[in-house]
C-alpha cells in the first residue's frame, strides 16, 4: 500500500499541497468578507509562499494530537497571518472590502487551474492504466 501512496505523491507533486492551501486561503477571505462591518475584527490571510516553500523542503509541521494544541508554525496555524491595512477603519476593523474582494477573485482563479492540472494528471494516470 505504501508503494501506492509513493506513486500518486509522484503523480499529484506539490500541487496536492497547494490545492489544499488555496482552499483554506479562499476560507480565510471568505471569513474576512464577512467581518468587513465587524468593529475590531482583524482580518487575516495565509502566508501561501512560506508554507509553499517549507512543503517543498520537507519541513514538517510537529503533529497535535488535540485541535487545542499548540501549533509549532512560526507564521501562526496553517500559516495564517494577520494582515496590515493601507486604511485601517476607526472602529478597529482591518478588512480593506475592495482588496478581500480583488485576492478572493484572484485565489479563485488559481485554484481553478490548479484542480484543472490535477484532473488532468488524474486523466493522464487513467489513459495510462488503460493502455491508450
Amino acid at each position: 500500500m505504501e508503494g501506492t501512496v509513493k506513486i500518486f505523491e509522484n503523480v499529484f507533486g506539490i500541487h496536492e499541497s497547494a490545492l489544499k492551501l488555496r482552499e483554506l486561503r479562499l476560507n480565510v477571505l471568505t471569513e474576512n468578507i464577512a467581518n468587513a462591518d465587524t468593529p475590531g475584527y482583524k482580518a487575516r490571510d495565509v502566508d501561501f509562499k512560506s508554507v509553499m516553500r517549507s512543503t517543498q523542503a520537507g519541513i514538517k509541521q510537529m503533529a497535535t494530537t488535540h485541535g487545542s494544541h499548540i501549533n509549532a508554525s512560526t507564521s501562526g496555524k496553517d500559516g495564517l497571518v494577520y494582515r496590515n491595512p493601507i486604511n485601517p477603519s476607526a472602529d478597529g476593523n482591518t478588512v480593506e472590502l475592495s482588496v478581500q474582494q480583488s485576492e478572493f477573485g484572484k485565489e479563485s482563479a488559481r485554484y481553478t487551474a490548479t484542480m484543472q492540472f490535477i484532473e488532468n494528471r488524474i486523466g493522464g494516470v487513467r489513459r495510462a492504466l488503460r493502455g491508450e
